[in-house]
């Protein structure tokens, strides 16, 4: 039987890689319009990041490098929050994609914060 920490962890997992699939589908879409390529490749880049990092972290060789891992993933989304509302303000065909993906972002970036803090002793 799986601990609530395991069970939380693999959960959140999966929610990072859907996040990701989504992000990239939407980036398909922007691919379509060729301004837009250098967008679409950055947030691909941002939104896989958070996932890969949190996953990276899982083979930490210490707590600090662990926490590293979670600040650099924390970082990702940051950076894709900034892309999604640029998609947003820019591409009024994908607003409700982007607002999709923004509030995902935002929790994502909250789970992770608040695991940050919890790893620090700080919370």
């Amino acid at each position: 039987m799986q601990s609530d920490s395991a069970k939380f962890k693999e959960e959140f997992t999966k929610r990072l890689i859907r996040f990701s699939l989504q992000t990239i589908e939407l980036c398909g879409k922007l691919r379509e319009k060729r301004l837009l390529l250098p967008i679409a490749d950055q947030l691909i880049r941002s939104a896989t990041s958070v996932g890969a990092n949190v996953v990276e972290a899982k083979s930490s060789s210490s707590r600090k490098d662990y926490i590293h891992f979670f600040e650099i993933a924390l970082k990702s989304a940051n950076e894709t929050k900034y892309w999604l509302m640029l998609v947003k303000e820019s591409i009024p065909d994908f607003i409700e994609k982007a607002d999709t993906l923004l509030s995902e972002t935002s929790e994502i970036s909250n789970i992770l914060a608040s695991s940050i803090l919890t790893l620090k002793g700080k919370k």
